[in-house]
């Protein structure tokens, strides 16, 4: 495993951790991270006239889960301790899968845009629950501004969704929504369990053990088949997917959650869909609005005030 997951191994949350604002340091690994799973929209249309979307997110959840074992064994990471991670490990796991299986089964039903507009609610929907589970770690008003300008430049960058008149596109749009329920919640559950104590690894696999057989099952269920040879830019996609992606981001990206507040974090994500528009744009030619660059400075100045201190 390369060595960028090194520093995950031995830290520790800080007594700060549920309210902590980013140092540059850390909004620079989550740019990184945004960045990262921006492209991979693009890695994953790459890989579809060889693997179907759900069987892409099976194969890279098997795979690695391997890897991240390994590196553990390597790292002398404790995996099998009595911490009381297991209940909150093996929800989140669940969480996880229903996520991923919402998102493409919903993708069959309703429009990309409408499916990234109604996922990208999960921000908001961090900040409630936090006022629930997480009272210390309150929005601001203009800290809510910024929510809403950061969510307003997303919307921009990919319009606003017309009401569903097919009754199959708003089954897509809702279930959508309910896999940014299920990503907000396993956010927050992370923050109020111990498994804010646990690794970053640990944390991962629990995810990776349990929605790997899940999303095999989805892949099952939803008829997908593999081509009989694949290309080298399918084999090279998921490379990407399994060993940069889920290996290593997803466990930076747990890392920072047990370390930082959780809602100033999940702002971030808004930038996310507009790296996966740039990509689009320059590796797949996909077209890109003029309203983009002003997107691109609503969500920048809302996450400015989402970080002050």
């Amino acid at each position: 495993m390369p060595q960028s997951a090194a520093p995950v191994r031995d830290a520790k949350p800080v007594h700060d951790a549920k309210t902590r604002a980013l140092e540059p340091l850390a909004a620079g690994l989550v740019l990184l991270l945004c960045f990262s799973w921006g492209f991979n929209y693009v890695a994953v249309k790459l890989a579809i006239p060889d693997i179907p979307p759900m069987t892409q997110a099976a194969i890279r959840s098997a795979g690695a889960c391997v890897l991240v074992f390994l590196w553990c064994r390597l790292r002398g990471i404790a995996l099998f301790a009595r911490d009381g991670t297991l209940k909150a490990g093996l929800l989140c796991g669940v969480y996880f899968g229903l996520e991923f299986i919402l998102v493409y089964q919903g993708l069959q039903y309703t429009t990309a845009i409408r499916a990234v507009v109604f996922l990208y609610m999960t921000p908001f929907m961090v900040v409630l629950g936090s006022r629930i589970v997480l009272p210390s770690d309150r929005f601001s008003g203009a800290q809510w501004i910024g929510l809403l300008m950061s969510f307003a430049g997303m919307v921009l960058a990919f319009g606003l969704p017309t009401p569903a008149l097919d009754p199959r596109q708003l089954l897509g749009d809702l279930m959508s929504v309910a896999a940014a329920v299920f990503w907000a919640i396993t956010i927050l559950t992370i923050k109020v369990t111990p498994l804010a104590r646990a690794s970053a690894e640990k944390t991962m696999l629990y995810q990776l053990v349990v929605s790997a057989p899940m999303m095999a099952a989805g892949a099952w269920l939803m008829g997908e088949t593999v081509a009989p040879v694949l290309s080298t830019v399918a084999i090279a996609s998921m490379l990407y997917q399994t060993v940069w992606v889920v290996s290593i981001t997803y466990v930076i990206w747990f890392f920072l959650v047990s370390h930082y507040s959780a809602n100033r974090l999940s702002a971030f994500t808004f930038l996310t869909p507009l790296f996966g528009v740039a990509a689009g744009h320059f590796v797949l030619g996909e077209p890109m609005t003029p309203a983009f660059a002003a997107a691109v400075a609503l969500v920048a100045g809302g996450l400015v005030l989402v970080n002050r201190k």
